[in-house]
């Protein structure tokens, strides 16, 4: 294995090897802060369950709060118009 790596050493020079490096320590941390986040994010929605709030509602609302107005608006009609096909509404 040793043997591998100094033979793979060779295809980058040090400059390379460096950047390579630090890039995949970047996102190592990265990875380490949004594994963190989630958890935050996860201690929020408990807190929100236990205040008796729908969590599931809750996760709409927010996913709905990102989209554009517009779209959102162009998909509720299109959605609407479905159902309304089918005898839902």
């Amino acid at each position: 294995m040793a043997d591998d790596a100094s033979a793979h050493s060779d295809v980058l020079n040090a400059t390379a090897q460096t950047q390579l490096k630090s890039i995949i320590e970047r996102v190592e941390r990265l990875e380490q802060e949004k594994s963190e986040i989630a958890e935050q994010i996860k201690e929020v929605f408990a807190e929100a369950k236990g205040n008796g709030f729908d969590v599931k509602v809750l996760r709409k609302v927010v996913r709905i709060r990102k989209q554009d107005r517009a779209k959102r608006q162009e998909e509720e009609a299109i959605l609407d118009l479905y159902l309304a096909a089918i005898g839902e509404i």
